[in-house]
């Protein structure tokens, strides 16, 4: 593997963990921080517990040595810790004890909210050997699992493993003798994570992340983003995947200094988050596009006492494309008085079958190269990532965008699917070989060329200096009756934008169904006014029709929760449109459009019945009929997941 080499003085290393040791030596990072763990307390202020490189490494080389005398190097465990410091321990720990590991959010250990079913895929489809917990978590597990009667599929899967606490593996003395002994964790082609894809386009499934591409993949977005040990980084994302994972590696490497906080406390009170980068000086925080409407609504910015301070900032790193220019325009018009340089703004593209980093389109402060508020956009969306061109160096990571029928590589200025090649793409996923031909091992037509990893997105390069801008989703696509095509995300945002006060921000799903353009659109308030609720339907069908030129077919409002996401807010339009099929949504009110030449659509009991049909699945009562719309009315109480949550 050939490694860049950013900095000669700390030559880079096979993978993350064998960083740790390196500046855990150094007098100058025996008390530096590595990781600080910030807790949002009732007052509005936060309790902040740290971690520095000497104590981090001294706890990882305890965990290894306490977990390799229960196990063997390449076994499996599934780490069930809550957000904080005790997880990135155990994760480092894992991979120096040479462990295969699946880190996800532990799910309420009573097991009776519906919140298992991702721990149930897991334990069924990695098999693991055992599970690492707190203490406490462990003992209402065992309770569960001597009073279940309702779940012995689930209590049988729990009482199979081997349980271990954290308390029993950290915080013990390592013998000197152990020190010494020669590295022993993971190799650079062995398999260290099992990271579980978004579930923005289908069911969850587990990719393989060996060390080597895992290290390649963070030394690529080091050197992106130009982190080394003076930065300072703010991050509320989930530690246990993605973008939030990703970052725990990245600090390591770069001997940087992370302050960490939990998602649900940036979603309770958002100007957390800016309250902790001014208050660390932070130069760098990644954050998913959807927040920054949401800290713009309801960061409070004059309501705390902590001023916000946000001069320091290098790198404002935007993931969760596609990314739309307005929402970053506001963002930047309403911070920077409070210091943010718009030249911070990064906009960047990953997925998880290629670790997560793929590029972005910042470069800081080279030369002609554009940077915001100066890079050109493209049909309302800013790029995330920037091509080399032939007469530039070329990366070893090789972006294209190829016809998705044909696989051939495609002009600049026409759309189609990305595919990226690199030493971080990842093996595969676990037992799908056929998927894994599909997805990971894509060649181009009629053309001898290395394998690529399809990303399953819809991209198109523009503009002398070749900005790829990621348009959508191939899955996704809505097909006209005219034989044109939308993306989703276009229709979901003019019909926000015409109720904001009455819709929820990134909470709708547009896509099609037997033929009709169905819109499910969340409530923020539960409003039942139904007079109030028709000017919603006919305000959205206007402003669609007059920003996108499309007609909405089915709108169906619901209640707050009711549209599924997946835990980096990414929108599952399949899974809404599997709810609204099933009648597992919890509705407000549903109407039916016609068109503008006075043709009905096929009502909403004849879309879902024709998709059911189809299907197999049962039938949705029609309320009420009007003369040219159909009006149903149905308030159930049951959302679908916690509303704190929900955009997470």
């Amino acid at each position: 593997m050939n490694y860049e080499n950013y900095d000669p003085s700390f030559p880079d290393q096979p993978v993350v963990d064998l960083y740790l040791p390196v500046w855990a030596n150094l007098p100058a990072f025996w008390s530096k921080p590595a990781f600080i763990w910030a807790e949002d307390g009732s007052n509005g202020a936060t309790k902040n517990s740290a971690i520095t490189y000497a104590q981090l490494n001294e706890s990882v080389q305890s965990i290894s040595t306490q977990l390799l005398l229960q196990f063997r190097r390449g076994d499996t465990v599934v780490i069930l810790c809550s957000p904080g410091l005790e997880l990135v321990e155990v994760i480092f720990g894992c991979q120096r004890a040479g462990l295969l590991c699946i880190p996800m959010f532990p799910p309420d250990p009573s097991f009776i909210k519906e919140n298992y079913h991702h721990l149930v895929r897991v334990l069924s489809q990695t098999k693991p050997k055992a599970a690492i917990a707190h203490h406490d978590y462990i003992a209402r597990v065992q309770q569960y699992i001597s009073l279940s009667s309702d779940n012995h599929k689930l209590a049988e899967m729990l009482q199979k493993l081997t349980w271990i606490s954290t308390s029993d593996i950290k915080d013990k003395k390592v013998s000197s003798n152990m020190v010494s002994l020669p590295y022993n964790g993971c190799r650079p082609n062995e398999v260290f994570l099992i990271q579980y894809t978004s579930g923005a386009t289908g069911i969850p499934k587990p990719v393989l992340v060996t060390a080597g591409a895992a290290a390649h993949n963070v030394r690529v977005a080091r050197k992106a983003y130009d982190l080394h040990p003076n930065s300072v980084i703010v991050s509320w994302l989930p530690q246990y995947h993605d973008c939030g994972l990703q970052f725990l590696l990245l600090t390591i490497i770069s001997g940087a200094t992370s302050v960490l906080t939990s998602p649900a406390a940036f979603v309770n009170r958002p100007r957390l988050w800016l309250e902790l980068i001014s208050e660390s000086k932070a130069t760098c925080t990644p954050v998913p596009s959807f927040s920054l409407p949401l800290v713009v609504k309801r960061g409070g910015v004059d309501k705390g006492t902590q001023p916000i301070s946000l001069w320091s900032l290098k790198n404002l790193i935007i993931i969760n494309e596609p990314i739309y220019r307005a929402s970053v325009d506001e963002f930047v018009e309403v911070f920077k008085p409070f210091g943010l340089n718009p030249s911070c703004i990064s906009p960047s593209y990953g997925l998880a079958e290629n670790c997560t980093f793929v590029s972005t389109a910042w470069r800081g402060n080279c030369g002609n190269i554009a940077s915001f508020p100066h890079i050109p956009s493209h049909n309302k969306l800013l790029p995330c990532a920037r091509l080399a061109s032939q007469h530039e160096e070329v990366e070893d990571m090789d972006i294209i965008v190829v016809n998705e029928d044909t696989h051939e590589p495609v002009e600049d200025g026409i759309e189609g699917e990305i595919w990226v090649s690199s030493p971080s793409n990842c093996s595969g996923f676990l037992d799908h070989p056929s998927l894994t031909r599909e997805i990971f091992q894509a060649r181009l037509r009629n053309k001898v060329s290395r394998c690529f990893v399809r990303t399953g997105d819809r991209g198109i390069i523009k503009g002398e200096e070749r900005f790829l801008y990621v348009t959508g989703r191939c899955s996704d696509v809505i097909k006209l009756p005219n034989n044109e095509e939308i993306h989703p995300h276009y229709i979901e945002t003019a019909a926000q934008n015409s109720c904001q006060k009455l819709l929820r921000g990134g909470c709708l799903a547009a896509f099609e169904m037997s033929g009709t353009i169905v819109l499910v659109a969340e409530m923020q308030r539960n409003e039942k006014d139904v007079k109030v609720l028709k000017q919603i339907y006919e305000r959205v069908k206007k402003f669609v029709l007059k920003e996108e030129k499309v007609e909405i077919g089915l709108m169906v409002l619901v209640k707050s929760g009711s549209v599924p996401k997946t835990t980096s807010g990414k929108i599952q339009r399949w899974a809404a449109k599997d709810m609204l099929i099933r009648g597992n949504v919890s509705r407000v009110m549903e109407m039916q459009f016609g068109d503008n030449n006075g043709r009905l659509f096929l009502s909403s009991s004849e879309v879902i019945g024709k998709a059911n049909k189809e299907k197999g699945q049962g039938r949705i009562r029609v309320v009420a009929k009007g003369k040219d719309q159909e009006i149903s009315l149905a308030l159930s109480s049951n959302p679908n997941r916690p509303q704190l949550l929900s955009l997470l």
